[in-house]
């Protein structure tokens, strides 16, 4: 056995215990080469008393991390699901920015992969067009989701009862600009109109003077993260003709992101 940490009772300055502590059991049970170990010896791998390696184990075993047989312990199913799920996420990624170098179209516009984060969006790639439209969040950057194209893309992926839901007990949406929603319902109305023409606008809602637009990614798998992609424009440039074709764009990106072996490209 080749233990992966040994004193773990040194909890790093901010650390939670328990959560280094079911670290360590998850890197000794990696570890390990036979990929099973008995509480005894989880124990003494990671150098904590056998009743505290208990009550980890079952709350990793609870949670699907560890499973539990009459040989001992060994990693759990959930953790290749997440493994998936992050693999997949990556894979997304390197795949926006090989369309977005390959589009025409957006050599000279700024478009955005972004993920629903409760009520927010959270930037997961950029890719800038020439001459770059720096207003806009950037990677690992939030933005609340009811002032944004790709948020309200992704919201009205929900029924109304679930964006309810997000929203219970906040009287006031987040106003950015004179043009942010600033209730619920408003919200919805835009969601409703959303759903119905398979695409997401703001008008100078996130920015002054900058229009978003926006479509959601078909997802793969009931696991995989909500995603959108998204391009700014200056409101100068955002003639009707102009947004049509970027919406399009946009289709054509999310259909390919969506599924990998249907890609248009």
């Amino acid at each position: 056995m080749s233990p992966a940490r040994s004193g773990t009772d040194v909890t790093p300055p901010g650390s939670a215990p328990a959560v280094v502590r079911a670290i360590s059991v998850l890197d000794a049970l990696a570890a390990d080469p036979q990929g099973v170990m008995t509480l005894s010896n989880l124990a003494r791998a990671i150098g904590i008393p056998k009743s505290s390696t208990s009550t980890i184990c079952n709350a990793l075993e609870n949670g699907g991390l560890v499973r539990r047989d009459e040989l001992g312990y060994s990693l759990g199913r959930r953790l290749v699901e997440l493994g998936g799920s992050y693999l997949s996420r990556l894979d997304q990624v390197s795949e926006f920015y090989d369309l977005c170098t390959e589009s025409p179209l957006f050599a000279g516009e700024t478009v955005r992969l972004s993920a629903l984060a409760g009520i927010d969006t959270f930037c997961l790639a950029r890719y800038e067009g020439h001459p770059a439209l720096r207003l806009t969040a950037g990677i690992g950057d939030r933005f609340p989701a009811s002032a944004s194209a790709q948020g309200k893309a992704l919201l009205a992926r929900l029924d109304d009862t679930e964006v309810k839901r997000l929203y219970y007990g906040i009287p006031e949406l987040p106003r950015l600009t004179r043009n942010s929603r600033r209730t619920v319902g408003r919200l919805l109305r835009d969601l409703a109109q959303v759903r119905l023409q398979g695409w997401a606008v703001d008008e100078q809602e996130a920015a002054e003077h900058v229009v978003g637009l926006a479509v959601a990614i078909p997802t793969r798998g009931v696991r995989s993260s909500m995603l959108a992609v998204s391009v700014t424009l200056l409101d100068t440039d955002a003639t009707p003709s102009r947004r049509e074709e970027m919406v399009a764009e946009l289709q054509r990106f999310a259909r390919a992101l969506g599924n990998p072996l249907e890609n248009p490209r």
